[in-house]
Formats: C-alpha cells, sequence, structure tokens
C-alpha cells in the first residue's frame, strides 16, 4: 500500500506539473494576433468539401466569399450529388456573391474510404491557384481570415499553415464538454508538443499550402485511404523539409445540437485516430490528467495533509481551464471550473476507449482503422 500512495504521489505531482507547463506554453503564444500583408497575399483557392448541411451551414459558407482584401480568391464547393440539400444552398451563395469567383462542383467520384479527401482531390484539379486552402465544411472565419494566415508562407520554408479552432457554439451538456475540451486545452496540449519538436502534424479545420508542397506528397490522392488525412498531410509535408507554422488567428466551428451519444462517437474517433497516429505520445497523455490522479490519491491515502494538498491541485486545474478558455474562446463562463473536473474524468473513459477496439462511426458509416491510420470499410 505504501508503494501505492508513492507511486499516485508521483503520478498526481507529475500531472500538476505537467499542466502547469501546459500553461505557460499556452499564454507565450500571440493568440488571436493580426500580422497581415495585404500587399504580398498570393492568390489563394478555397477548397470546401461539403455533405448536408444544418442551421450552421450557410453563414460558415458565407464567410468565406466575403473575405476583404483577398481579391484574387476562388472558392470551390464540392458535393456528391445535386441531391444534396446543401447543393441548392451553394448555388443561392454563388448568386448573392457575383463578384467571387466560386464554383459547385458535383464530385461524383469516390476515390477512397475517405469522402472529404476525395472531394478535396477533385477540387484540386480544378484550383487555378498556386496556393491550395482545405477547410472543413463548419468552418467559420473572420473576414481578415485570408489576409493573416497566408503571411506566414511570405517565408519560402513554410510548407503549411494552420491555425487553431474553436467550438462555437455549444448547446447541449455534451456539446459543452467537447467545447471545453477543444477551448480550454486541446490548444495548449498542441503547444506544450510543439514546445517539444517542431510542429509535424496539421489541424484539418484549415490547413494552406503551396500546390508545388502538395505535388510533392501526392497530392490529396495520396491521403484518401487516411482517417487522419490533416496528420498525413502535415507529416508528409515536414518529412519532405518544409516547416509548418501555426497562425495565431482563431477560427469558428459552428454545429447543429449534438446528443451525448454522438458528441461521445465523435471524440472517440478523434481518440482512436490520435492513439493510431501517435500510439506512444498518446498513451502517456494520461499522464497530464491533474485530476484523475490527485483523486486516487486522496482515495487511497486519505489523510488531512493529502487532502488538502489535492484541494490545492484541483483548484489550479479549475482556475487553469477557466483562464484558458477565457483566452482562447473570448470570455469566460463560470461553469469552466467545475467543467474541468468533468472533462478530466470522461476523458479516462476516453483514454481507455480508444485502446478497446479500432473501429469508429463517421457520418453514419462504421470503419475500421488499420494500424497504419487507413480506414476500411466495416463488413457486417
Amino acid at each position: 500500500m505504501i508503494l501505492i500512495v508513492i507511486a499516485l504521489s508521483v503520478l498526481a505531482t507529475l500531472s500538476v506539473g505537467l499542466s502547469i507547463w501546459q500553461f505557460v506554453a499556452a499564454m507565450g503564444f500571440p493568440l488571436h494576433r493580426r500580422e497581415t500583408r495585404a500587399e504580398s497575399m498570393p492568390r489563394v483557392s478555397v477548397l470546401k468539401p461539403l455533405q448536408g448541411c444544418d442551421a450552421e451551414t450557410r453563414e460558415c459558407l458565407r464567410s468565406w466569399l466575403t473575405q476583404v482584401g483577398a481579391a484574387d480568391v476562388e472558392v470551390l464547393f464540392g458535393v456528391d450529388s445535386e441531391d444534396d440539400p446543401v447543393y441548392e444552398m451553394v448555388r443561392g451563395l454563388i448568386r448573392e456573391y457575383p463578384q467571387r469567383a466560386a464554383k459547385l462542383v458535383v464530385c461524383a467520384e469516390r476515390l477512397g474510404p475517405n469522402p472529404k479527401v476525395s472531394k478535396l482531390a477533385q477540387l484540386a484539379r480544378l484550383a487555378e491557384h498556386e496556393v491550395i486552402c482545405a477547410s472543413d465544411a463548419d468552418v467559420r472565419v473572420p473576414p481578415d481570415f485570408l489576409a493573416c494566415a497566408t503571411a506566414p508562407l511570405n517565408d519560402p520554408n513554410v510548407g503549411l499553415v494552420n491555425c487553431f479552432y474553436r467550438f462555437a457554439n455549444p448547446t447541449t451538456f455534451a456539446m459543452r464538454w467537447e467545447a471545453f475540451a477543444v477551448n480550454a486545452d486541446f490548444w495548449g496540449q498542441v503547444l506544450q508538443s510543439v514546445a517539444l519538436k517542431p510542429m509535424d502534424f496539421a489541424l484539418g479545420a484549415v490547413m494552406i499550402a503551396p500546390r508545388a508542397r502538395l505535388e510533392c506528397i501526392g497530392g490529396f490522392d495520396a491521403l484518401v485511404e487516411f482517417l487522419a488525412d490533416d496528420y498525413e498531410l502535415g507529416q508528409r509535408i515536414a518529412q519532405g523539409g518544409a516547416r509548418l507554422a501555426l497562425a495565431p488567428v482563431v477560427v469558428d466551428c459552428w454545429t447543429g445540437p449534438m446528443r451525448f451519444a454522438e458528441v461521445w462517437a465523435h471524440q472517440l474517433r478523434w481518440a482512436r485516430t490520435i492513439r493510431v497516429c501517435r500510439p506512444g505520445p498518446y498513451f502517456l497523455s494520461i499522464l497530464g490528467n491533474a485530476t484523475f490522479w490527485p483523486l486516487c490519491l486522496v482515495l487511497a491515502a486519505p489523510s488531512a495533509l493529502v487532502t488538502g494538498a489535492v484541494a490545492i491541485a484541483l483548484v489550479w486545474r479549475m482556475a487553469q481551464g477557466l483562464v484558458m478558455e477565457r483566452k482562447f474562446a473570448g470570455r469566460g463562463r463560470i461553469d469552466s471550473l467545475w467543467m474541468a473536473l468533468v472533462k478530466d474524468i470522461l476523458q479516462v473513459g476516453l483514454w481507455a476507449a480508444a485502446f478497446a477496439g479500432r473501429h469508429v462511426l463517421w457520418r453514419g458509416e462504421r470503419m475500421r482503422v488499420d494500424a497504419q491510420g487507413r480506414l476500411v470499410r466495416h463488413e457486417r
């Protein structure tokens, strides 16, 4: 029992230390800073793979058609068929902005098990400009986004630019949990990783790369079999000798209401994706859970001294979550205090579930992820 208490004491101390390091790394990043060089902004082709729509889709897509200081921008929207309800929505938006070079493309060919990347590959063939921006359908960007996010490309050593994303409209408890995980913790974890070594993975909400860099790795066609296409894209560009840059501008992800089961499936897909891509770091990520290990310690050794120390650790964890979410999302919510503890406890279950199987649910389709991160359709 003494050895167990000693081990839990070490783990609790380590978890708090890692959370402090994460906080320091996050506070040092120039988040939300605007740095535009419109006079040297490259011509950009924006690729938007779409499937279905919800109440937020129209405004998300509109934000790409209203970029300021971006005259030489084309936007290519890709759908599976004209029967998709988003098809008529996009047609209406294109009519609203005749001054913007925008096209709606039916990407009828299925190049691989990843439908998003299949559309990206087909849209890229039609893109006219030398800088390609790939973005998810639920991403809404500020009017100066492209002017800010393309600035790092003035450095010829930069092969890809990506940025952080925040969950903008949590409307249920489950969505609030997911929003806290992203808005308070995920961005700090990324910066903590980057502090150890240069970034060699991409964040998939928005990825901007010169066409020449994409062609060197085989384009999007080389990624159609992978679940974590953003990770693969960043890895391959970094392995080619280019640097990956994080733009300080943050984009918003807007989604319709989701129940707990839907959010859990989404988080589990994400967890299993990371576990396949980075098995070692993902296994060790449980060490940074600054709620779980202190609680385990106080359960194993419920003395006054231990209880007091654990109480201080949990107060720190709650304060850390509140401050980091406020800095990232631009607003603070009092429920961030207890949501930090809830998220950490739920994260233990997700961490364990990530190792319990290889199947993921994506857009209503059940798929298996192999050891290389490739998607295989589930056979009943």
